[in-house]
């Protein structure tokens, strides 16, 4: 049996009767032909995240990972050792062993600067301290940026996360990518680097869906006012990747960040409880509503985990920055805390003390 899920169209109807234009969409061996339905609302929340920003480089969707949903990491995971075991494979030259090994990152940012350490740590510790280790001296991992890493960061972390990466094993690369090829890519200087995987982390932009929104654009994202409005539209909202302040609020470009949406989600939803309880609950009958304060975000904590005890810098405390055991350590407290339940959280730490002793599970793919 097919299942069954909802997308929204490229369009939103925003008549008097306030409905979506939605399409159904099929996945599984039995697919369905699509069929258009509305659905009315009183209130609408926009909340369609943002697409992996490739700078319309060639043949970046079609050959390179993104580290978006759970099923880039499965795919990461699945690529990592199906090359171990092809590059273990009788007759398989030199030249191809080093191209399969070689794991390519492309973007500078905390992800991918994370990212790097891990996949960095993952196979040399593992693969060349285990029953791989005749493939040690083929492994390497390339961090290719247009600038220097964690630009957003306080300097003296640039400097460390530079540092503790090369001392990693990973190899830092400046330079812009032109084309991305099956195999390899080709860097603006002509330079090529062949890979054997090929991860994309350079930033989200808007997805197609938000692009075809008629309604005005704060920076390719849907103008919202301080309370997530959308104030080109009554009653929507919108909160995400896809929002950014109306330029008349003086508020900064939100980033693109997963406890931006988590605060907002929590905040949206007090809000419209809020509305609710005050009369406003239906479509066109919240206008006259006291909304209470604004919505305000202050990143208290952006982590880098794994650069060997890795940096973390709170952006919002003047001057103050934190590298080594103590920022490792509020990166685990901070990661317990975002778990939902005490049960998860419990699994969650042992899992990390079981790998702490008997190191990771490479077995299943």
């Amino acid at each position: 049996m097919a299942s069954r899920r909802y997308r929204l169209d490229r369009q939103v109807s925003y008549a008097m009767d306030l409905s979506v234009q939605c399409q159904t969409v099929t996945e599984g061996i039995e697919t369905l032909k699509p069929w258009n339905f509305n659905i009315s609302y009183d209130k609408l929340v926009i909340a369609s995240g943002a697409e992996a920003l490739t700078f319309g480089i060639k043949g970046v969707n079609e050959h390179a990972t993104f580290l978006r949903e759970v099923y880039h990491g499965q795919e990461i995971w699945r690529k990592l050792l199906l090359n171990l075991m092809q590059s273990d494979v009788p007759g398989v030259t030199e030249e191809e062993k080093r191209r399969l090994l070689h794991c390519v990152v492309v973007g500078g940012g905390a992800t991918g600067v994370e990212f790097s350490g891990e996949v960095s740590d993952f196979i040399l510790k593992i693969f060349s301290c285990q029953r791989y280790s005749h493939v040690k001296d083929y492994i390497h991992v390339m961090l290719i940026e247009a600038n220097e890493i964690l630009s957003s960061f306080d300097d003296r972390l640039c400097v460390y996360a530079t540092k503790q990466l090369t001392k990693s094993g990973v190899h830092l690369v400046r330079g812009l990518v032109q084309d991305v090829q099956p195999e390899k890519i080709i860097l603006s200087d002509g330079t090529d680097v062949p890979y054997g995987m090929l991860v994309w982390s350079t930033g989200v932009g808007p997805s197609p869906f938000v692009n075809s929104l008629d309604i005005p654009k704060a920076k390719e994202r849907i103008e919202i006012d301080e309370w997530l409005r959308v104030p080109s539209v009554q009653d929507v909202c919108s909160i995400g990747d896809c929002s950014g302040f109306l330029e008349s609020t003086g508020r900064q470009v939100i980033p693109a960040l997963a406890q931006v949406a988590e605060r907002q989600g929590k905040y949206l939803a007090s809000l419209l409880n809020k509305v609710g309880k005050e009369g406003g609950g239906h479509a066109n009958c919240a206008q006259n509503i006291n909304l209470g304060d604004p919505f305000i975000y202050k990143m208290f904590f952006l982590f880098v985990h794994r650069l060997l005890w890795h940096g973390l810098l709170p952006r919002e405390a003047k001057g103050v920055s934190l590298a080594g055991f103590t920022s490792f350590f509020l990166w685990l407290s901070a990661y317990l805390t975002r778990v939902m339940s005490w049960r998860n959280k419990f699994y969650v730490l042992i899992n990390w003390l079981t790998t702490l002793v008997f190191g990771r599970d490479i077995s299943r793919i």
